[in-house]
């Protein structure tokens, strides 16, 4: 009888460890999801950070590029302005003297 309840009390105390090493291996699981979930959020945001620095900077770089460029197109029509503005004025010039006759 005494082996019997001895048998008994280690199977009860096997069933309880496997119990404890059920639920430790499921805290264990449920804190790695937990440290995935963190990091994937912090990498999300790192990446979303990342992105929007990208985005500002080829705004930054378009709008002084756009300057650049706007400016380079009024430096030039004002060169052929003042190019053909001599000639633009002969022309009218002559055209008013040939219609006075």
């Amino acid at each position: 009888m005494e082996l019997i309840a001895k048998i008994k009390q280690a199977e009860a105390q096997a069933q309880e460890i496997i119990e404890q090493a059920k639920a430790e291996a499921a805290r264990t699981a449920e804190e790695g999801r937990k440290q995935r979930t963190a990091a994937q959020a912090t990498a999300e945001q790192q990446r979303r950070k990342a992105i929007d620095a990208a985005v500002a900077q080829a705004r930054e770089q378009g709008q002084r590029e756009a300057a650049a460029l706007k400016a380079d197109a009024e430096s030039r029509r004002a060169a052929l302005r003042n190019e053909t503005q001599g000639k633009i004025d002969a022309a009218a010039d002559k055209v008013v003297r040939y219609l006075r006759g």
